[in-house]
């Protein structure tokens, strides 16, 4: 576990020797070279073909660009230093690897690379604020404590650092924004759909092992060689305090299933399948189907490994379990009703096809 990577100084200058003594942030050579990166992206939009131009408007990209700059020159003013988190810091690399792995797949199928990046971007921040409500709404007694003002729940509600993410929120908030994605650039969101999908599990394997930089999504007590055990203050441990399981002046939590890693393993494993079966599939939206249905299913088997969560509404069921549940079903009807549809369009577009005068 290892919540907090690294500690930044934001006031801090670089010596360069002769050429002088510069600030890192605020007016200084982050900002330098972030400008130096907008001015190449949009050399590159100048250059590319007035139909892509059409297709890819630039106001979002550069909305966010300029947000960057703003945060970048304001931080040493608001700030003495920044923390980067371990679950974080995997969100990105996870963001980074499945948008690249997106658009090399895109380049070569023929379709535009900067579709992966502006998907992901679409997909990113609205599965970040679905995945918070969700958990918000799952976990509210914890945010809304009698006694409280209006301003500390306010705080509460937006403190990502202390953790608090549902994946099951963030895919639906995601799926949503992908569709209205997909509407306003005139896609086919099926047949994007099984390309992206791969990357989204590939995302998701890297948010796990944040999980597990983090301390949280923790396992059950386990006697495996490969159980694992979480310093003193992390999650597991105050709750083993607090449950009684171990002294206040123990070293470690017990040993517990790592279902951080097996969440993540299966991910990738699922990633690897979807790619695979990618040009086997027979219609549009197979290769999500799949996904769609068999990750529910590895994610139900892991929850029963988890000591984190308790059984909902009188059930030992978890409330990710109860949720893969709806998700295997609405999977397999999704799947169903694709097959369903594309058998009727062939039938219709056969040559065999006969019509009876009247």
């Amino acid at each position: 576990m290892r919540s907090i990577l690294i500690t930044i100084p934001l006031n801090t200058r670089l010596n360069l020797g002769p050429l002088g003594s510069y600030p890192v942030m605020g007016w200084g050579l982050v900002l330098a070279a972030w400008c130096l990166l907008g001015a190449f992206w949009a050399w590159n939009w100048y250059r590319i073909t007035p139909a892509d131009k059409r297709r890819h408007w630039p106001l979002g990209d550069a909305m966010i660009w300029f947000l960057i700059a703003a945060a970048i020159e304001a931080a040493p003013r608001l700030l003495d230093h920044i923390n980067i988190y371990g679950y974080g810091a995997m969100l990105l690399a996870g963001f980074a690897t499945a948008a690249w792995v997106a658009g090399r797949r895109l380049k070569n199928l023929g379709y535009n690379g900067d579709l992966a990046i502006d998907a992901a971007m679409w997909i990113l921040m609205s599965g970040i604020v679905g995945a918070r409500l969700f958990f918000i709404v799952q976990y509210h007694e914890r945010f809304f404590v009698p006694g409280r003002g209006v301003k500390e729940v306010l705080v509460s509600l937006v403190n990502l650092p202390d953790g608090g993410l549902v994946f099951y929120g963030g895919m639906i908030s995601g799926g949503l924004a992908y569709w209205l994605f997909c509407r306003m650039r005139g896609l086919e969101a099926l047949a994007l759909a099984d390309i992206l999908i791969t990357s989204v599990l590939i995302g998701m394997a890297f948010g796990r092992v944040g999980c597990l930089l983090n301390g949280c999504c923790y396992g059950d007590v386990s006697t495996l060689p490969w159980a694992i055990t979480f310093p003193r203050d992390s999650v597991p441990y105050n709750v083993e305090i607090a449950r009684g399981l171990i002294a206040r002046d123990a070293p470690f939590s017990l040993p517990l299933h790592p279902t951080q890693i097996y969440s993540s393993l299966s991910s990738l494993l699922l990633a690897l399948v979807t790619w695979a079966y990618y040009p086997f599939r027979r219609t549009n939206g197979e290769v999500l189907a799949i996904g769609w249905v068999c990750y529910p299913v590895t994610r139900f088997i892991v929850e029963f490994l988890r000591g984190d969560e308790p059984g909902r509404f009188g059930t030992p069921l978890t409330i990710g379990q109860i949720v893969s549940l709806g998700l295997i079903v609405t999977g397999m009807a999704f799947y169903w009703y694709i097959h369903r549809a594309n058998a009727r369009l062939t039938a219709l577009n056969s040559p065999c096809r006969t019509t009876t005068a009247r």
